[in-house]
Formats: structure tokens, sequence, C-alpha cells
């Protein structure tokens, strides 16, 4: 009941997936961080009080603790579920413990992928991606801390842009094929 749909049910039966990822850990780097520095900031302001007065206030600080690591759990488990899922139709992030949202985007409005990395992605092994669509700005954007990024850069790309190649020449092929074929006929009347 409280479980997250898996992505999957998302898909259509005539879809196929292609990448199925979870974000980089390094997206909770900075949650760690500033969890770590809130505790140590309460165990240090709990040591002072133990000092002077107080049973009340130390008990609310340990409290605090404890909502700090609640809050710390809630941002690791949200990580856990969302989930970047590209099929060969679309483009599907889902995310969300007790309400889930799904965003997406069809793979036909996409018009220019870049890809960027930053020196700690480079080291860390995460890279953003930014997905440029006709018209107007989509749910899907951009989407940071992608992980394994050259592979997953590479079979969007071969999807997004690979068939469209493929395509293109069949339909120069026919071109020149008909031009052949016109200039058979021409050259057969004379």
């Amino acid at each position: 009941m409280f479980a997250p749909r898996d992505p999957d049910e998302y898909l259509l039966d005539t879809e196929r997936r292609v990448i199925r990822v979870r974000r980089h850990w390094a997206t909770l780097v900075w949650d760690l961080f500033e969890a770590t520095g809130l505790l140590v900031g309460l165990v240090m302001v709990s040591y002072l009080v133990l000092q002077g007065a107080g049973g009340l206030v130390q008990n609310i600080l340990w409290y605090a603790g404890l909502i700090i690591l609640i809050r710390f759990a809630y941002q690791v488990l949200d990580w856990y579920v969302e989930r970047v899922v590209v099929t060969d139709k679309r483009f599907l992030i889902t995310s969300g413990i007790f309400t889930t949202n799904v965003a997406m985007m069809p793979i036909t409005k996409v018009t220019d992928l870049t890809f960027a990395r930053t020196m700690m992605g480079r080291i860390l092994g995460y890279g953003t991606l930014v997905v440029e669509s006709a018209g107007q700005i989509q749910a899907l954007n951009r989407i940071e801390y992608v992980p394994n990024p050259t592979e997953v850069e590479d079979a969007i790309s071969a999807l997004v842009f690979g068939d469209k190649k493929g395509q293109q020449q069949d339909r120069f092929s026919m071109l020149k094929a008909r031009r052949a074929a016109v200039g058979k006929r021409k050259a057969a009347k004379l």
C-alpha cells in the first residue's frame, strides 16, 4: 500500500525499456554533510548545556537530533525510490515515497541532447543530461547526477538520433533510385 510503484508499471506493452537507472549516490553528499554538521552542533550544545542546568533543554536537543536523523533517512529513501527510465518511446522519471510523481517526455520531441560532466562528476562517475525539445521547456529538461554517463549518453543518442539517420539514408537512397529511374526513362525516350 505504501510502497511506491515500480516504474515498469507505467510502461506500455509496446514500449521497450532501454535504460533504467537511479541517480548517482553523489546527490546525497550535501544532505549527509548537512545532517552530520547539525548533529555535531547539537552534541556540542548538549555538552555545554550539560554543564549548566537543563534536563528539558537536553531532551529537546536530543529530539532535534532524532528529527535530523529521520529527515536524512527520508532523503535517502526518496533517492532510493526515484528512477530514471528511458524507453524507445519516451523519458520517464518516477519519484516520491507517499505520493508518486511521474514526469515524462516523448522521444519524438527531443531536438537536442547536451551532456556535461564537472570535475567532481568525472572523479565520482556522474554527469548532467540536458534534453531540449521543440517548442517549450518540458518536465525533464535537466537530469542531474546520471550514473555511468558515457554509456547512458551513447544509448540515448543512438535511440534519439540513430533511427533518424537511418531513415534519412533510406529516404536519400530512394530519391537517388527515383532520379535514376526517371533519368533512364528520359534516355529511353530520346
